[in-house]
């Protein structure tokens, strides 16, 4: 099964479009390694957004001559999408037909009482003696992928039973699964404790997550 390692730099955060991808095609969890390599600008159809240019410094005029951003294309056969908060890059990507596995929602399930799960975060954690050097140049979409493939070797490491990415996916799929109100009234509060009612008006909701629905569900 094809496997990658998924990041982009865009527009913006609100109606994002691509102006950096990256990935790396990686083997088997246990061994990842990378059998392939790919790192590419494009130019899109609207201007990037100040805020978006402070974090990846990447301006319009760097951008001229690459290719349109609508040319983007993910790998063909591709099985899974690798990456920290992979949703985002996958909605940037078209939202395509591939099971994601998310290094975030695994670093939450692996260390929930630590400050912050970002992937900067995440390298001090793990690799503390190398992680200044690894992040000089984060936010370049390579970059993070790299970044991303250190995260990964590190939980793999800690979670039994991982042969295959159907493994990891699936426990990937239960880590998203909240436990805790994010938002709202309730924010804060153990999903199992929310009253049923506010439970049912969620539920209601169009746009309600998915994982969200699996815990009010289940809860």
């Amino acid at each position: 099964m094809k496997a990658i390692i998924f990041d982009t730099e865009t527009t913006a955060i609100v109606e994002p479009e691509i102006i950096e991808a990256a990935w790396l095609q990686v083997e088997s969890p246990r061994e990842l390694g990378v059998s392939g390599k790919f790192d590419q600008r494009y130019k899109p159809a609207k201007a990037i957004g100040l805020g978006a240019m402070a974090v990846h410094h990447i301006m319009d005029e760097d951008l001229v001559d690459m290719p349109e951003s609508s040319t983007f294309a993910l790998p063909t056969d591709l099985d899974f999408l690798i990456g920290h908060n992979i949703d985002f890059d996958w909605k940037v990507a078209g939202c395509p037909d591939v099971k994601r596995i998310c290094t975030l929602a695994l670093s939450r399930l692996l260390f929930p009482h630590i400050d912050s799960h970002s992937q900067g975060a995440m390298l001090y954690h793990l690799e503390r003696q190398t992680a200044r050097e690894n992040l000089r140049t984060a936010h370049s979409a390579l970059v993070d992928v790299m970044n991303c493939h250190r995260i990964l070797a590190n939980l793999v490491d800690l979670l039994p039973g991982i042969e295959s990415w159907e493994d990891l996916w699936q426990v990937s799929e239960n880590a998203r699964i909240p436990v805790v109100m994010t938002f709202g009234e309730y924010k804060g509060t153990l999903i199992t404790e929310v009253p049923c009612e506010h439970k049912l008006w969620l539920l209601k909701q169009p746009d309600i997550d998915p994982y969200l629905m699996q815990a009010l569900t289940k809860g």
